[in-house]
């Protein structure tokens, strides 16, 4: 392994000089620092991260927390994930990924032993237990009196949005302005009667912050444009998809306009729907929150709202590394969503 004295050889540069342009902590002019560095890629030199962490007080990791439960569609929670280590590298950090369900213990064991610089938080529920800790404040005192809080200079950011934002950063998709889009596509195409197949109900009895906006947003633009609105939770598979496919026609048989925020239900309704005799789109029409490969590779390609997995990663650890670096406020970001039109969606059939 290339050692830090071969590149100050290599550089010209003395030891203590190579030294200080890894760690930052004094002034090199440019023409040194630009040496050195063509010194460090010429020779591939990687620090030693125990050395780095203890000379730096930076342990250059993001722990990133995604639980993996069964009622959530593991695919878009992993493509989050990649999104963030991909990002993560190009910043200089590596990942620590925590998929146990621990709540505040991972948050404090992650804070308290050092292992990370600061901490990318899923699954969020509107009031998530996590957050006291993040925010230090209202969390049961340690021994001695000290907050099991992060550390000041160990910020966190959340990919989910709770019920209330203050002291916190977070990113994610406009799931309530998705719901409101999703029923204003419907209604303008003629369909006053929607069903909301949703997720497990589990999801919501965690009033999982997604989940919870998305309804939100679809129920208060029904009443603003005067549709009629049920929703549904369904379990994965396709027995869950068909009792509660019968339990929404046998309550609203005029049901003309579906949304589907389950992706593990997306094939199962359109084979439903398909033996019963109800063509999509002349007799039903179906729109998805969903990833877009979900839409375009369904047997006939919703209309959706993509979940823009890529950019709510990136964004996630921008915002952190500018926090790591000194540079960011406290900040909720919104991504606006964007409704594709396909296959699934027409105008809704004249009633007899």
């Amino acid at each position: 392994m290339v050692t830090l004295a071969e590149v100050a050889q290599h550089a010209g540069v003395s030891a203590s000089t190579v030294s200080y342009v890894l760690s930052g902590k004094r002034s090199i002019s440019a023409n040194t620092r630009q040496r050195v560095e063509e010194s460090i890629q010429r020779l591939g030199y990687h620090p030693n991260a125990g050395a780095r962490a203890l000379a730096s007080s930076r342990s250059n990791i993001i722990a990133l927390m995604v639980p993996l439960r069964t009622d959530m569609y593991v695919p878009v929670m992993m493509e989050i994930a990649i999104a963030v280590a991909t990002t993560a590298r190009t910043h200089g950090y590596d990942v620590l990924l925590l998929t146990g369900e621990e709540g505040p213990d991972a948050v404090r064991r992650v804070a308290g032993s050092g292992l990370a610089d600061g901490m990318i938080l899923m699954d969020v529920e509107l009031e998530d237990d996590r957050l006291p800790l993040l925010r230090g404040v209202d969390a049961p005192e340690a021994p001695g009196g000290a907050r099991p809080g992060l550390r000041a200079d160990q910020p966190a950011v959340l990919i989910g949005l709770p019920a209330d934002t203050s002291g916190l950063t977070c990113v994610d998709l406009d799931f309530r302005a998705t719901g409101a889009l999703c029923v204003e596509h419907l209604a303008k195409l003629g369909h006053r009667d929607i069903a909301v197949i949703g997720e497990a109900p589990a999801v919501y009895e965690r009033h999982t912050g997604f989940a919870e906006r998305t309804l939100d947003g679809l129920r208060s633009e029904a009443r603003e444009l005067g549709v009629r609105l049920l929703h549904r939770p369904c379990g994965g598979g396709y027995d869950a998809m068909a009792v509660t496919l019968a339990r929404i026609l046998d309550e609203r048989p005029d049901t003309t306009g579906f949304v589907v925020q389950n992706e593990s239900a997306v094939e199962p309704l359109l084979a439903l729907l398909r033996q019963q005799g109800r063509a999509v789109p002349e007799d039903v029409s179906v729109i998805a929150v969903c990833p877009e490969q979900v839409a375009v590779q369904a047997s006939v390609r919703l209309t959706s709202v993509a979940i823009p997995a890529q950019e709510m990663g990136r964004y996630a650890v921008e915002h952190l590394v500018a926090k790591l670096d000194g540079r960011g406020e406290d900040e909720v970001v919104l991504i606006a969503p964007e409704l594709t039109v396909r296959a699934s969606s027409g105008p809704a059939p004249a009633r007899a």
